[in-house]
């Protein structure tokens, strides 16, 4: 029965992701817009019900507790909040959270600045980052700033609605406030909020001050009085950007010759996927912003979107998604299709672990120096990262757990928490701009809380790049048999079968910040993990 249920839930999810993909893939197609309109708004809303009526039912079976001592236990755990927690009346503030949503993604899809004769996208803008002419980044960097604040006031309206909405969820679901809602929603058996504050300390004491050192020092290779905003993605020394790649059919041969030195059983995965033509890679107007990898259910195969424009940084999300689509193929064979899936937290770890491992190759797209550049800028890069995860949770915590704030409060929390977590780059002039800079996440609108996954994986992805580092072979067994878990089993588990900590406290985070600050400070600007 139980099966049965699952391949039912296979067919309705990946026509669900079928209709996504096509909306996110052009959000000024009409027919593709109404298409997955139709189905949030007529096809969703039915089948909860009836799948609230079978979870009742499983909880209610006398068998279930039989079952919940063995392969079930996880999906028992969380059949039964699901039962505690549906409420009829949700169905309809969902759906209209899912048209906020999509507002939201057709207004960051239509943002375009006329540069150098041309309209390019935002996407497009990163680019202009990276030259070394600093006019030039000004420029650039201003005029996508002002477009943002074009739109300040309508992102407002629309996360306004958003958390009145939420709030009524909440309510209805009998909690006090949408974070706590939040927590029970997405599963979080294994940590709590105060687990997350344990992770805002440890990072503001242990990685704030070497993201801040970093900075000074490209301050100091810069020769500059004061770093701003737009000084932050250009090559300090002033070497031309790495121009990795000229078309995206180069990325992504590129890429799949990464995977196949890493392993043959990822290089598999991602030729299928090649093979199937399950990429959408190219940034183009009215795509909408981002990138993720969808699992296509009922064909148990993976899809990749993402924004490529040539730069750096979209090898790493190739390698960031080809991991998930790895961590998609190990599970494909698992019977039961809530357990095809992972929780985001070890979902995260798959594939910031595949950045890590894919590092020694990136010599596919470089030269030696400049494979060592682009591995230097990585793990600057996930040092920078941990402080900016931390802001925007914190963020959302006090967003929800303190309802009827103003606006004005919002954004002076914001640039409170941009202080605290925060660099050493000048703001003078650009005060709006910093303030309302928190609009570009879109996870912040689209998946409230869903953000500090990414902080508790990247701790374990150091981990594992840790123990590759002592040997290759062992870490990568261990990682693909946990992988291979998906969801059957709770996060201390999936760590452990890893062969890491399921910990994101001072205790883990001050060892390991160390040892990326030793491979920053190795001789020659090496950086390797063999």
């Amino acid at each position: 029965w139980l099966l049965k249920m699952s391949e039912l839930g296979a067919c309705i999810m990946q026509e669900s992701s079928l209709r996504h993909i096509a909306m996110t893939c052009q959000t000024d197609d009409k027919k593709a817009e109404a298409d997955f309109m139709h189905f949030v708004q007529n096809i969703i809303p039915k089948c909860k019900p009836h799948w609230n009526k079978i979870d009742r039912m499983y909880v209610a079976h006398p068998e279930s507790a039989t079952l919940a001592r063995g392969k079930y236990f996880v999906y028992d755990r969380d059949t039964r909040r699901e039962v505690e927690m549906y409420r009829k009346e949700n169905i309809p503030l969902q759906v209209e959270l899912t048209k906020l949503s999509q507002a939201y993604q057709k207004l960051n899809g239509a943002m375009t600045v006329d540069f150098e004769g041309k309209a390019r996208t935002l996407q497009q803008m990163a680019l202009y980052l990276e030259k070394e002419d600093r006019e030039l980044r000004q420029k650039a960097w201003t005029l996508v700033g002002q477009r943002r604040l074009q739109d300040r006031d309508k992102l407002e309206d629309i996360f306004d609605a958003m958390l009145k909405l939420r709030g009524e969820v909440a309510q209805n679901a009998g909690y006090d406030n949408f974070r706590d809602y939040m927590f029970d929603a997405m599963m979080r058996f294994d940590y709590a909020p105060a687990d997350c504050e344990r992770f805002h300390d440890a990072v503001e004491k242990h990685i704030v001050p070497i993201a801040r050192d970093i900075q000074q020092k490209r301050k100091a290779d810069m020769k500059l009085d004061a770093l701003r905003p737009w000084d932050l993605a250009v090559d300090p020394l002033g070497r031309a950007p790495l121009m990795p790649f000229e078309k995206t059919e180069d990325l992504s041969k590129s890429v799949l010759r990464i995977f196949d030195k890493i392993s043959k059983d990822v290089s598999a995965v991602f030729g299928k996927m090649i093979e199937r033509n399950l990429l959408d890679l190219d940034s183009r107007v009215g795509k909408a912003p981002g990138g993720y990898q969808a699992t296509l259910h009922e064909w148990r195969l993976p899809f990749i979107f993402m924004n490529a424009v040539g730069l750096d940084r979209d090898v790493w999300t190739l390698l960031h998604e080809g991991g998930h689509a790895f961590h998609s193929f190990q599970t494909r064979n698992e019977e039961f299709m809530p357990y095809r899936s992972s929780p985001m937290e070890f979902a995260e770890v798959a594939s910031m672990s595949m950045e890590l491992l894919g590092m020694p190759h990136l010599a596919e797209f470089y030269s030696e120096d400049d494979a060592r550049r682009s591995a230097r800028q990585h793990l600057e890069g996930i040092i920078q990262l941990l402080p900016w995860i931390a802001t925007v949770d914190a963020f959302q915590h006090w967003i929800y757990t303190n309802p009827g704030h103003t606006r004005r409060q919002r954004r002076d929390k914001w640039v409170e928490l941009m202080d605290r977590f925060g660099g050493i780059e000048d703001w003078s002039g650009l005060e709006e701009l910093r303030a309302y800079g928190w609009h570009r996440q879109l996870h912040i609108f689209e998946v409230p809380f869903y953000y500090i996954e990414y902080g508790i994986a990247q701790l374990g992805a150091l981990q594992i790049w840790q123990r590759a580092q002592k040997d290759l072979a062992v870490a990568l067994k261990d990682y693909a048999a946990a992988l291979a878990l998906g969801k059957s089993q709770p996060l201390p588990k999936l760590f452990a079968t890893a062969g890491i900590r399921f910990d994101f406290g001072e205790q883990t985070i001050r060892p390991l910040a160390e040892t990326v600050m030793e491979e920053l400070d190795n001789e020659k600007d090496e950086v390797t993990i063999q």
